[in-house]
Formats: C-alpha cells, sequence, structure tokens
C-alpha cells in the first residue's frame, strides 16, 4: 500500500494505473476510520481494480465553534487499517494542497442542501460538494463510494454527479452498526460512558419509527411526537431535528404516503450525532429488530 501527501506524488501514481487502463475506485473520508469505512473500501474494491481512500479533515465544511481542531485524528492507525483492508494508496494531503491562500470557489447546492443539517449548520455542504468535486478532479475515479449515514449529503453529491456531468458511479452503503445499534461514526469516541448509553435513543426512536410505519401509521406529525418523548426521556439527549422528509427531494411531508426518510440529529454534550431510516425499504439503513 502506497501513502501519500502530495498531488504530485498522488498523480505520479494515479498515471501509471491510468496506463494500464485500472479502474479506479475512491472512498473520501475524514479518517479516524472504523469498520463503518472499512465496509466502504470493501464495496469499492469490488467494483474496481484499485481502491483510492482519502483522508483529509476539511476545514470547509465546519463553522465557526464546530469541531474542527478537536477531530480525532490518528493516521499511522488509520494506515494500518487500509493495508489489512486491502486500500492500495492512501492519500493524506495537508490543506495547502488543497486550498490555495486566497481560495474563492466554491460548490453551492440550492435546494437539497436547504433542510435537515444544511439549515442546522449553515455552509456545511458548500464544503463538502467543493472537497468532493476537487477529489472527483484529481482523482477520476469509475466508482466513488460513500455511507447512507450521512444520507443528506449522500443525496448531494449525487444530484451535483447529475448535475455537473462527473463521469463517476456513485454506490450507497449501508450504515454499519455496533452491536447495540448505535451508528459508527469517528465522533462516538468524543461520547463519556453515560452519553453512550444514552446515545441509543437515536436508534431505538427508528426502530419505533419503523413500528409504527408498519402498524399503519402515516400521519407524520404523530409519528414525530412519539420520536421526540423517545429521545427526550433520555436526560443527556438535545434534540437538534426530529424530520420525516420525501426521499428524493428531502422536503418535509406531512403523511407517509410515498418513501421518506426519517432523519435525526441529537447532541450529547458537546457531541452532534444523526442517524435515519428510509421508509418502507429500510435495507440501506441496517437497523436490528
Amino acid at each position: 500500500m502506497q501513502t501519500v501527501e502530495s498531488i504530485t506524488s498522488l498523480q505520479a501514481a494515479l498515471n501509471e494505473w491510468r496506463d494500464r487502463k485500472t479502474r479506479i475506485g475512491l472512498v473520501p473520508t475524514m479518517g479516524c476510520l472504523h469498520d463503518g469505512h472499512l465496509s466502504l473500501a470493501s464495496l469499492a474494491r469490488q467494483r474496481s481494480d484499485r481502491v483510492v481512500l482519502s483522508i483529509f479533515v476539511n476545514p470547509a465544511q465546519f463553522g465557526p465553534g464546530e469541531d474542527f481542531q478537536r477531530y480525532p485524528r490518528d493516521l499511522e492507525r488509520d494506515c494500518r487499517m487500509c493495508e489489512k483492508a486491502g486500500v492500495d494508496l492512501v492519500w493524506h494531503p495537508a490543506p495547502a494542497q488543497i486550498y490555495a491562500g486566497d481560495h474563492s470557489v466554491y460548490l453551492q447546492e440550492d435546494s437539497l442542501g436547504r433542510h435537515l443539517c444544511g439549515s442546522a449548520r449553515p455552509g456545511h455542504f458548500r464544503g463538502v460538494l467543493t472537497i468532493v468535486a476537487k477529489l472527483f478532479n484529481l482523482i477520476q475515479p469509475a466508482v466513488a463510494v460513500f455511507g447512507q449515514k450521512d444520507a443528506q449529503q449522500e443525496r448531494l453529491i449525487r444530484r451535483m454527479v447529475r448535475d455537473l456531468n462527473f463521469p463517476v458511479e456513485l454506490i450507497t452503503a449501508p450504515i454499519m452498526r455496533e452491536a447495540d445499534g448505535l451508528a459508527m461514526s469517528s465522533r462516538n469516541a468524543y461520547l463519556d460512558p453515560q452519553q453512550r448509553r444514552d446515545a441509543l435513543c437515536l436508534s431505538r426512536a427508528l426502530r419505533r419509527a419503523r413500528r409504527l410505519y408498519r402498524a399503519g401509521e402515516r400521519d407524520v406529525e404523530v409519528v414525530r411526537a412519539i420520536l421526540r418523548r423517545e429521545l427526550t426521556d433520555n436526560a443527556t439527549a438535545q434534540i437538534d431535528y426530529v424530520e420525516i422528509v420525501d426521499n428524493t427531494t428531502l422536503q418535509p411531508v406531512s403523511r407517509m404516503m410515498q418513501p421518506v426518510l426519517v432523519a435525526l440529529a441529537v447532541r450529547f454534550g458537546a457531541t452532534r450525532l444523526i442517524d435515519n431510516l428510509m421508509l418502507p425499504d429500510d435495507r440501506l439503513s441496517n437497523l436490528p429488530e
């Protein structure tokens, strides 16, 4: 496995592969890898000849007061995990490799990003789309893999690929969960023992939503009210949002008469966690019964 930091070294490695008409798969990450990230790498390996995994804590997607400085970083551990997972190249650029000092061009999406995390974290998706577009331009992958846990992000990237005609196939990987149902996240490392126990309210709330749906409940306000009570039963939980939206447009709905996304964002102390469930087809949510 190769580990490179500069754009020049990256291009040198990729050019060798392209000369052999190698099909390249990309897994963009911010590091602090866990089994969820490795599942993305496994999917990329199935659909490509060589896998590039990028590790870049992107400053453009963090707002004022967010956790950019303290975001967990452990490159040595991440590289060991990548090598065991069969990644061929890890690209770990410094911010100066990605953003010039007078950088002033960003990508902005004006529909799917208005709600959910888009309203809670202004500017976040502008930073996400900008860095993903840069990765696509630099690496030119045939395949790129993203996780369902970041459902809104995945849909924005899919819209960007469509609207800007990026020649890349997108694959969405199911949410990976701990044995007790908590969605895997690098930010789980921030949780103290009490917060970690309380964080299970997210998967419990989603299971409650699924039971209500299967029982025939379609009124969004009824379901949202029940989910909010489920979440606020935990002392350390502070709700950011509980929303049920159209699964494609991400627009609010009043009744669940079409495929929907049940999306949660909850803070435990300073740690903000997200989780989601698609209904009626919940396969990518990977939620235990």
